[in-house]
């Protein structure tokens, strides 16, 4: 038996123990909190506190059955390398490390689950050992390195109270400065491990690493704790702050949009589309609705994993390439896969009755009833037609267009194995979205709209139908529009600068900087005047005193013969 199907097995029946676990505290309102006692110094009690309600246990059920089909998945994915075991151990270990994360109410606990997903996804990230893996997994590091700071910040902030345990706290510590310096913190953290704007660069650049890893980051794990933290801490946020992140969680989504409109590989594309989606799940928390941002946070979670997952098996059949323009009639040879990543993109666009439109079409009609300012609605709604844009881009290169592959090989739908892991989920991303609006949402949303602004959605959907069609439509031999405007396309598609900024701009100044003090000062003046200067000052004086103690009584008879001229005159 492979230790793939072990690890698929201990966490299939634990999620399924959590979920229904999750279906009785929702049943009966219930929030337990246990508190392990670790040791007694004195009077001081050290102990280890776990928080189990709805919100955590469902959240866990979730991250551990996508975990289950990654793992199961990656049995054929991964099938003949050498350190497969090695692969299912850190792949595991990144699991344990969110599901520690996700039942901390305490922020030390929360840092020591924190860490573990930004280091072993470090691990993850440069796993195919080149070059351009450990560039990646540097920027990835030391991006949510920034974010460890935030929380042990926070935890410094927390000394100003009885506990750590931050859950006691969030409601009558609204207005109160110490409060509002740890939420600026624990905001700060959330930015970088969601890769929000400023932080952005470093989501395509994971990409190094193994898909079936991609699957999970991108899902339910590294992302979304800067997610759950916030909807953990969102009692506490004040309403200035909300406002100034609503604008730059609006700006993220704005532009991973239009970024993956321009982009060409396939698992970067739907890395920026997690990031849109990220964008779109803070932005709602800031317009204060946590629970709908925890929904859609879910729903996300599932037609993401499959859409990575299906990614995987098309750069599996074409030997590892991963540039859309080399694919093609895709439909023709994987029919089952094509119709797996058609579904969870039309899920990922909001198509009625799947998976993501139950969360999308809520979000967006609650941002219309709760009218906040022109830009908010102009932005969701730009968003919401770039989703479908490029998603339909995607799929005519990869599954409609003629076959560009520059070699023929044997592509089928034969991995079994992956098509199984990907069965698990495909149920799930079509009927997934009402059976959690049911359970999340005990009294449905009363959404009170014009025809118009209902049909809205519809519009902005079909209106990125057809610029995506006419994206699509750009040949090889056109004299295409945005070469004339080559700076501005290039500044949209690398971004908005953000990856040269978060790279080029912070090590090649530094370096450069290092290199000239090393050269001109360490070198340079700190030798001439510092140690070298001063050895060859004490060598020539140690030479001098040599040549007097040498002739010293030549000296001495000359210095006399001097005395007694002088005496004379």
């Amino acid at each position: 038996m492979s230790i793939c199907f072990v690890f698929f097995f201990f966490l299939l029946i634990f999620s399924l123990f959590f979920f229904s676990m999750s279906l009785y505290f929702m049943m009966m309102d219930l929030v337990v909190i246990f508190e392990y006692e670790l040791m007694t110094l004195n009077s001081n009690i050290v102990f280890m506190s776990i928080l189990f309600d709805w919100m955590s246990l469902l959240f866990m059920s979730f991250v551990l059955f996508i975990s289950s089909m990654v793992i199961y998945y990656s049995d054929e994915y991964m099938y003949g390398d050498l350190n497969i075991n090695r692969f299912i151990y850190l792949v595991f270990l990144f699991v344990m490390s969110m599901m520690f994360l996700i039942i901390s109410p305490n922020l030390i606990s929360i840092l020591l689950g924190w860490d573990g997903l930004g280091l072993v996804s470090y691990c993850l990230v440069i796993y195919y050992q080149n070059n351009k893996s450990l560039n990646a997994g540097m920027l990835t590091a030391l991006s949510n390195r920034i974010g460890d700071v935030g929380i042990l910040m926070s935890i410094a902030w927390m000394m100003n109270y009885g506990s750590w345990n931050f859950i006691f706290y969030l409601d009558f510590m609204k207005d109160d400065f110490n409060m509002k310096v740890i939420s600026y913190f624990v905001i700060l953290s959330a930015l970088t491990k969601s890769a929000q704007i400023p932080f952005s660069s470093w989501l395509p650049a994971a990409m190094s690493a193994p898909t079936p890893v991609s699957s999970l980051v991108h899902s339910s794990t590294l992302v979304t704790a800067g997610v759950y933290l916030l909807i953990r801490f969102n009692f506490c946020l004040s309403f200035n702050l909300m406002y100034l992140m609503l604008f730059i969680s609006t700006m993220t989504m704005f532009m991973s949009g239009l970024g993956a409109n321009f982009e060409y590989d396939l698992k970067k594309i739907i890395a920026l589309s997690t990031l849109s989606q990220l964008g779109l799940m803070m932005s709602i928390l800031f317009l204060g609705d946590y629970k709908l941002s925890f929904f859609h946070l879910l729903s996300h979670a599932l037609f993401k994993a499959l859409l990575f997952m299906c990614a995987g098996c098309m750069i599996h059949n074409l030997m590892n390439c991963q540039d859309i323009r080399f694919m093609g009639s895709l439909i023709n040879f994987m029919p089952l896969t094509c119709t797996f990543f058609n579904i969870s993109n039309f899920s990922l666009c909001g198509l009625p009755f799947l998976s993501g439109f139950y969360s999308k079409d809520l979000i967006l009609e609650i941002m219309s009833m709760n009218y906040l300012n022109m830009y908010i609605y102009i932005i969701f709604y730009f968003s919401i037609g770039l989703t479908v844009s490029y998603s339909l881009r995607l799929c005519y290169y990869s599954l409609f267009s003629m076959y560009n592959f520059y070699y023929l090989n044997n592509l089928n739908d034969q991995g079994l194995v992956m098509l199984k892991g990907m069965m698990g989920l495909i149920f799930l991303v079509i009927f997934g979205g009402s059976i959690l609006s049911w359970l999340i949402f005990p009294t449905p949303y009363f959404v009170c709209l014009s025809l118009n602004l209902k049909l809205m959605v519809v519009f902005m959907i079909l209106l990125g139908i057809w610029v995506g069609y006419e994206f699509s439509n750009f040949e090889y031999n056109y004299n295409l529009k945005s070469m004339s405007l080559f700076g501005l396309s290039l500044f949209f598609s690398s971004m908005l600068n953000m990856t040269v900024l978060s790279t080029y701009f912070v090590n090649y100044y530094f370096l450069n900087l290092s290199n000239f003090y090393y050269k001109n000062v360490d070198l340079g003046w700190m030798e001439y005047f510092g140690s070298q200067n001063l050895y060859n000052n004490i060598v020539t004086g140690s030479k001098f005193s040599q040549l007097l103690f040498n002739n010293i009584l030549k000296i001495y008879f000359i210095l006399l013969l001097i005395f007694m001229f002088l005496m004379i005159i």
